[in-house]
């Protein structure tokens, strides 16, 4: 299958090669390789080799065709999602608490099996949020836009903001870095916790509002890394455990989870153009 995308250069951008423009939009180096060797990077309708610059306004269209993806497919699940944002290669949408992002072998009733229903194909996981976590997830159509989504998570120009709900069992500073590693629990499988060996794990916070009466507060939080049940160990180990959190929070009292996805900033794919999309704030 040919993918084929076109862009106009921006005319508030200085001039850029073609080589360097196919990196400022985040390509994989084979796929650039691939476009150089097969001619396949047109610009007003002709080829142009990699050294010669692009100017404001002219047309870019790129042909891929040697996209390969290990990913299986998602049955659909004859359920819809709730569509939040949709564009001509991602999807985002509101998954609700309590569904998994994605199938194990022999499920069908997760968040990208809805999108199989919608799409009627199926699509390729960019980012999870975990099962008790309800909020915007980000699922792209296909897969020339995946590694392009990838990259975007490393160079944080894909940012994600939560918001949760706490219990404060110790004074919060009105924000906060949250720079603590995270690595599997010993004593639980189904756990993390913060660890020495563990991977490096970096959060942002900022205290939106404050309820001295229950002693809980609400927090903005934005993630650098995505660690499993990052902000839910980070908080906690700081002693904000989220409210609702059964494996976090030990005054859990069977509330649902108070972590919500609450807002996604990414670059459209094989462009310049910056999308915001975000819930109400709750």
């Amino acid at each position: 299958m040919i993918y084929h995308f076109s862009l106009i250069y921006p005319a508030d951008r200085p001039p850029v090669s073609v080589s360097d423009l196919l990196r400022q939009l985040l390509i994989p180096r084979k796929w650039r390789h691939y476009l150089r060797t097969e001619r396949q990077v047109l610009v007003n309708g002709q080829y142009r080799s990699f050294n010669q610059l692009i100017k404001g306004n002219e047309k870019v269209d790129l042909y891929l065709d040697q996209v390969e993806s290990l990913q299986g497919d998602y049955p659909a699940s004859g359920k819809m999602p709730k569509v939040v944002y949709e564009d001509e290669n991602v999807l985002v949408i509101d998954k609700p608490k309590g569904q998994k992002t994605h199938p194990n072998q022999g499920e069908n009733g997760t968040a990208l099996n809805d999108c199989a229903s919608y799409l009627g194909y199926s699509p390729y996981i960019v980012h999870r949020l975990d099962m008790l976590t309800g909020g915007l997830l980000l699922v792209a159509k296909n897969p020339a836009v995946v590694p392009i989504l990838n990259r975007q998570l490393t160079s944080k120009t894909l940012r994600r903001d939560y918001l949760a709900t706490v219990d404060l069992n110790k004074e919060i500073p009105d924000q906060g870095i949250i720079d603590l590693p995270i690595g599997q629990d010993p004593a639980d499988q189904r756990k993390r916790q913060v660890r020495a060996d563990g991977l490096r794990a970096v959060s942002h916070f900022q205290v939106l509002e404050k309820d001295e009466e229950k002693k809980q507060a609400k927090l903005l939080v934005t993630l650098e890394t995505g660690r499993t049940h990052q902000i839910r160990v980070h908080l906690s180990a700081s002693g904000w455990p989220i409210v609702g959190d059964p494996l976090y929070n030990p005054n859990f009292a069977g509330e649902d989870l108070a972590l919500t996805g609450w807002q996604l900033t990414f670059v459209k794919p094989y462009s310049f153009n910056q999308v915001a999309v975000r819930l109400d704030k709750k």
